[in-house]
């Protein structure tokens, strides 16, 4: 079993793994400014966080920064799913600053 997948969930290497690693632009997804000291990151981690042996590799993470919701993390298998969970959690630390929303 694999560790190391791509964005597009494709088994890598480790030297493969490493080296996306370490571009900014290759591990962001997306990132949201809620507010003043409230952000919502979403990065491709690309080491897999399924630590059952059921179901997809989990290679994606939104988490929100600052605010009630600090430190509130949701994860994902697909970039698809990343980017509609990113949207998610930034509509949810928006209602702590904008109840109307």
């Amino acid at each position: 079993m694999s560790l190391h997948y791509n964005r597009e969930g494709k088994t890598i290497t480790l030297d493969e793994w490493a080296t996306l690693m370490s571009q900014d632009e290759v591990k962001r997804v997306a990132y949201t400014e809620v507010d003043e000291g409230c952000y919502v990151s979403t990065v491709w981690l690309g080491m897999d966080h399924n630590w059952t042996e059921d179901g997809p590799p989990i290679i994606f993470e939104t988490m929100i920064l600052g605010g009630r919701y600090d430190q509130e993390q949701i994860r994902y298998s697909t970039e698809e799913q990343a980017v509609v969970g990113h949207a998610r959690m930034v509509e949810k630390a928006a209602r702590e600053y904008h109840p109307s929303s």
